[in-house]
């Protein structure tokens, strides 16, 4: 017997078939109810073991879409930043930074949310409508959809995808720069097995994320065999207060980024 779905349930991507293309359409749609400006926002970087998560909102100008826009995972380094130029330069660009230290005290989740939250405040126009990616709303100020596979599905959450990724990758770029030896500029704080060697043979910075297990049990603060190392990253810390750490400078003009 088969079952109707449920009427509020999240769309998905298809299993098989062609590959999907993000577009416009529920940007036009909302557009056509008189509902605008809409933007689309999404984050960088809330595996990785060290660095900051980057969220960006974009609101883009229904007449001057870049051509090429598509989910940042499936675009290499070099198309990435060609879109990103394009972008800025079209659109309206809102960027947050979530810094380690904030991670390590809220849990990756929340310091996440808290950055797509602050980047739609960044945006110079408040939107009216925000679709985010993935399944959990955000306080936008404004009307928010989540759209699980988001960055796949909506052009504006695939451009912000693309934002947050470059300016992640330029940030942490800056890092490597900043701590040779440990390869940030080519692995961006994933755990890869050339980061796992370099944790184990310099141990961590100040930009590693304590609540993430590989870089507590480098400060040894975690036995080897702990059951409960794979949930660390995503308990939540303590109320102390951040502490103060000196991030990479943004990648976009002070006006643009929070």
């Amino acid at each position: 017997m088969s079952r109707k779905p449920a009427e509020n349930s999240a769309p998905r991507l298809p299993l098989g078939g062609a590959p999907v293309r993000p577009t416009f359409k529920r940007e036009r749609a909302a557009l056509k109810r008189g509902i605008w400006p809409v933007a689309g926002c999404d984050e960088a970087g809330r595996g990785p073991l060290a660095g900051p998560v980057v969220a960006a909102a974009v609101i883009l100008d229904p007449k001057r879409i870049p051509r090429g826009l598509d989910d940042s995972k499936k675009l290499n380094p070099e198309r990435r930043e060609v879109l990103y130029a394009r972008i800025c330069d079209v659109a309206e660009v809102g960027i947050a930074v979530a810094s380690r230290a904030r991670i390590d005290r809220d849990n990756i989740r929340q310091a996440s949310l808290w950055a797509l939250a602050r980047a739609v405040k960044a945006l110079p126009t408040p939107p009216c409508l925000v679709f985010v990616d993935g399944c959990d709303r955000i306080e936008a100020g404004c009307d928010c959809e989540a759209v699980i596979s988001g960055d796949a599905l909506v052009l504006s959450i695939a451009a912000a995808s693309i934002v947050a990724k470059v300016a992640r990758d330029r940030l942490m770029a800056q890092v490597g720069a900043a701590h040779p030896g440990y390869g940030f500029e080519r692995h961006m704080g994933y755990s890869v097995p050339e980061h796992a060697d370099a944790l184990t043979r310099l141990g961590p910075t100040v930009h590693h994320r304590r609540s993430f297990a590989p870089v507590a049990l480098a400060y040894g603060d975690l036995p080897l065999a702990a059951p409960e190392v794979a949930e660390l990253p995503f308990e939540t810390g303590s109320a102390a207060p951040v502490e103060a750490e000196a991030e990479p400078r943004s990648p976009l003009p002070r006006s643009r980024a929070v």
